[in-house]
């Protein structure tokens, strides 16, 4: 186990601080979806982008590209993609002595970060591709395991308006994303920012600041992070109360959820807590790391009944009403700091 310092932490922080200021170079606003973005790459989890057109989704993440300073590759997912245009395939040739062998051309997904542009548009039988990359960090073809090198990131993009020749993704998939953000609407202010830094170029200027062997490091770091008993009974707690079946479900759960989250939730809000407080220059998890992470963590995995729905109630509402009810409860955080 490695023991870590104020320095280690110290080093964390501004090495996160260079990154925040250089993806500031080439995204205006959407401090938290960067925030939040950047957490989840540094814990090794997949990001799900979803917002309109045109608000800089994409751009983030070839910024990002360029400031983790890992080969990146693009996927503009449209419904006649098949899994081999993401996974490769084999390719018959000839060797040196003439005969006929196979060899594997990869494809894509074979890089440390890969942008699925527009993932709900290609059928679930490539979307399904992308399964076994995100979880087990291999991908199989012919029957043959090809191991993705380290870190490897899948950021997705997806546009929640437009439904016609969508495809939605699946829970098993949906469950792969350690985090769902949404990026709204800039103000007036930063739309006039991003059209004068615009003018002068498309191309993103942000520059490299960590490279792969440190990413790693950096989170391995994060993981040594302590993180009380109390936090971790209340983060289980937050999480079995979205669950309407479990003894932990409370009268939100009962009346609004008809699906709640797994324990691969629990694992990425104590993950990703880890990173955050160390971004923050702390030593430990803290109860607002739980609370500031549940809605990325969480409105992806809860499933609202029809009659929510109706009403209009979005997740993150209801997840505010968990959150609520979570810290009242007597096994919760009321009165604690």
């Amino acid at each position: 186990m490695t023991v870590i310092n104020e320095g280690d932490v110290r080093l964390f922080s501004r090495k996160c601080e260079e990154i925040f200021r250089q993806v500031k170079r080439d995204i205006v606003g959407q401090d938290e979806v960067v925030h939040n973005t950047v957490i989840a790459m540094i814990a090794g989890g997949n990001v799900l982008l979803e917002g309109v057109p045109g608000i800089g989704k994409t751009r983030l993440v070839r910024s990002l590209g360029r400031v983790f300073a890992l080969p990146f590759s693009r996927i503009q997912f449209t419904p006649d993609l098949m899994p081999a245009d993401v996974t490769g395939t084999n390719v018959l040739e000839k060797d040196a002595q003439g005969n006929a062998v196979y060899r594997f051309e990869p494809g894509p997904i074979f890089s440390n970060i890969v942008l699925a542009d527009e993932i709900n548009r290609a059928t679930p039988k490539t979307q399904s591709a992308l399964l076994e990359a995100m979880q087990e960090y291999t991908v199989t073809v012919a029957g043959e395991n090809h191991k993705l090198s380290q870190p490897f990131f899948v950021l997705a993009t997806q546009n929640p308006i437009e439904q016609e020749g969508t495809y939605a993704l699946p829970e098993a998939q949906l469950d792969r994303f350690m985090f769902k953000l949404n990026m709204g609407y800039p103000t007036v202010s930063q739309m006039k920012e991003i059209v004068l830094m615009t003018q002068k170029t498309m191309d993103e200027v942000a520059e490299g600041v960590v490279d792969g062997e440190t990413l790693l490091r950096m989170r391995a770091t994060a993981r040594e992070i302590p993180v009380m008993d109390a936090i971790v009974t209340y983060t289980m707690g937050l999480v079995a109360s979205t669950q309407p079946g479990s003894d932990c479900a409370g009268e939100t759960a009962r009346l609004r959820l008809r699906l709640g989250a797994s324990p691969r939730a629990g694992q990425a809000l104590i993950t990703a807590a880890k990173v955050r407080a160390m971004i923050a220059g702390r030593f430990n998890v803290a109860y607002e790391d739980i609370d500031a992470l549940a809605c990325p963590v969480l409105r992806h995995r809860i499933k609202l009944n029809y009659e929510t729905l109706a009403a209009r109630v979005t997740p993150d509402q209801v997840i505010g009403e968990l959150l609520q009810a979570a810290k009242e409860a007597p096994t919760g955080r009321k009165g604690r700091p």
